[in-house]
């Protein structure tokens, strides 16, 4: 599938089959993953796969009662948690560069995507999921200190089609040398 395909065709998808991806699958989104650009190749992010229905039954409840992926993390046969080493990605000589401050949440959402345009090439599913008590996820999940939780996403084979949402015109969202001038 042409990326240009895969960025348009993508949908989030809350409804999973039963049977798991096999390891293949899996271990080629996980390499996508990896693949993605970082700040100065700091590579911040960590993945954690949860197949266990115990734990994705405890990570559900880190999501508040009316988050619409409670459902998606219960049933996907696969959730995987994006972690981030907190401190490097964005730091110089243990100073932030920039005044963004620490860089994670973009370098994982970077890799994210990645994940998620290769599981959609490859006829699998996710969501990203960021409403949840990440802290509480973190506990569950064993995460040391230093790190954090971003994300999660639930990983299997889709039981549901979407159609594409609509999107704002290139008018709308692009800008020619200052903020506001549209093309003449």
């Amino acid at each position: 599938m042409d990326v240009l395909e895969a960025i348009k065709a993508r949908r989030s998808i809350r409804k999973y089959r039963p049977e798991p991806p096999d390891e293949a699958l899996l271990e080629k989104v996980l390499e996508a993953a990896r693949w993605a650009p970082s700040w100065a190749n700091t590579q911040c992010w960590r993945f954690i796969v949860v197949r266990e229905d115990a734990t994705r039954a405890r990570l559900v409840e880190t999501l508040n009662a009316t988050n619409p992926s409670r459902g998606a993390i219960r049933s996907a046969p696969v959730v995987i948690v994006a972690c981030a080493e907190l401190g490097k990605s964005g730091f110089h000589d243990g100073h932030a560069d920039t005044d963004k401050g620490d860089w994670f949440m973009f370098d994982v959402a970077l890799a994210m995507q990645n994940l998620a345009l290769a599981a959609h090439s490859l006829g699998l599913a996710t969501v990203h999921v960021g409403q949840f008590d990440a802290a509480e996820a973190a506990r569950i999940l064993e995460v040391p200190e230093g790190y954090c939780v971003v994300e999660m996403t639930p990983l299997g084979y889709p039981d549901q089609v979407r159609d594409p949402r609509p999107r704002k015109e290139i008018s709308q969202i692009v800008f020619y040398e200052k903020f506001g001038n549209n093309r003449t």
